[in-house]
C-alpha cells in the first residue's frame, strides 16, 4: 500500500519534472539491451584485460554506470570501470570500438534499430498521475539525456501532457552538463516558471536522483520498478526523499481508488477480448 508520505509528496509543490526512460516510459530495457550489444563484443575482444574485467555488461553495470547519463558520459564511465582506455575520439567517428565516441555511436545505432522493431509503453500509473496533475493545474516537464526522447514521448502520446521537454538535443544546443549535474532539471524548472524549491523531481536513475538533490529541489522522488530493497536503498543514499515502485503511489487515496478501479475495468475488458478470440478460434 502507498505510504502517507508518498500520497502527500506532491501536495506542496508547484510543478513536477519527470525523467523519461523508466519513469514516464517503459523504455529503459531498450537502452540497456543496446548498451549490452555495444559493450559485450568489445570486452570479448580485449585479451589484455583480466577475466573479471571482461565479464558481460550487466543490469548492475547499467544502473551504476550509464543509466540517466548522456551516451558519451555513460560509455566513458563504463569503459573506465572495466579498465578500458580509449581515446575520446571526434564527433564524426563512425560506430565501432576505436574511441569512446565510436562506442557511443554504436550504441545509438543499436538503440535506433530496436525502436524500429519494438514498441515503447507508458507506465499506466504514470499516465494517470500526469492527467491528475494536469487537471489540478500543476505544470509538468520531462527531461532526458537521450536525443530520442521527443520521438518516444510523441509516439506514446504524452507530449500534450507536458509543458516542455529538455532532452539530449536541447542539452547539446544549450551546453548543459549531463547528470549528475542538475542542469537539465534546472532548465526544465526555469521553463515552467518555478524555482527548484517549489518543484519536485521524479527519477529512477542514481545519477538523476543525485542531480535532483544537487539542484535543491523541494522533493526528489526515486522510482524503483524492480522492488529490490537494495536498489531502493541506493536511491535514498544518492538523495531521494522517498522511493516508490510506481507513480500511482503518489495519488491521494481517492485518486488511487479511481485508478485501481480503472485498472480492474481495463483488465476485465482485456479478458473479455481474449475469451472472445478463443471462442472464435474454436469455431
Amino acid at each position: 500500500m502507498p505510504s502517507h508520505q508518498a500520497q502527500r509528496a506532491l501536495a506542496s509543490v508547484r510543478a513536477v519534472v519527470f525523467d523519461t526512460d523508466g519513469v514516464l516510459l517503459d523504455s529503459a530495457h531498450l537502452h540497456e539491451a543496446a548498451w549490452k550489444a555495444a559493450f559485450d563484443p568489445l570486452l570479448e575482444g580485449r585479451g589484455d584485460l583480466p577475466d573479471e574485467a571482461r565479464r558481460p555488461f550487466s543490469e548492475e553495470d547499467y544502473r551504476r554506470c550509464v543509466d540517466g547519463k548522456s551516451r558519451l558520459d555513460g560509455a566513458a564511465a563504463f569503459l573506465s570501470s572495466r579498465g578500458v582506455a580509449l581515446p575520446q575520439g571526434s564527433p564524426d567517428d563512425p560506430p565501432g570500438e576505436d574511441s569512446v565516441r565510436a562506442v557511443a555511436a554504436r550504441k545509438d545505432g543499436l538503440f535506433s534499430e530496436r525502436l524500429r522493431t519494438g514498441s515503447v509503453e507508458v507506465w499506466p500509473g504514470t499516465l494517470w498521475l500526469l492527467r491528475v496533475l494536469e487537471g489540478a493545474g500543476v505544470p509538468c516537464a520531462a527531461v532526458s539525456a537521450s536525443r530520442h526522447a521527443r520521438e518516444l514521448l510523441g509516439r506514446a502520446g504524452l507530449m500534450g501532457l507536458l509543458r516542455t521537454l529538455v532532452d539530449g538535443q536541447e542539452a547539446a544546443r544549450l551546453g548543459l552538463a549531463g547528470k549528475p549535474s542538475p542542469d537539465l532539471f534546472l532548465e526544465a524548472a526555469s521553463r515552467l516558471g518555478t524555482p527548484p524549491g517549489g518543484t519536485a523531481v521524479v527519477e529512477d536513475a542514481l545519477a538523476g536522483v543525485e542531480a535532483g538533490r544537487r539542484g535543491g529541489f523541494a522533493q526528489v522522488i526515486g522510482v524503483d520498478r524492480t522492488q529490490d530493497p537494495a536498489n531502493a536503498a541506493d536511491l535514498r543514499a544518492y538523495g531521494a526523499d522517498l522511493v516508490v515502485n510506481d507513480l500511482s503511489e503518489l495519488l491521494d487515496p481517492a485518486q488511487r481508488a479511481a485508478w485501481e478501479a480503472a485498472q480492474q475495468q481495463d483488465a476485465a475488458r482485456r479478458k473479455t477480448a481474449r475469451d472472445e478470440e478463443a471462442r472464435e478460434g474454436d469455431t
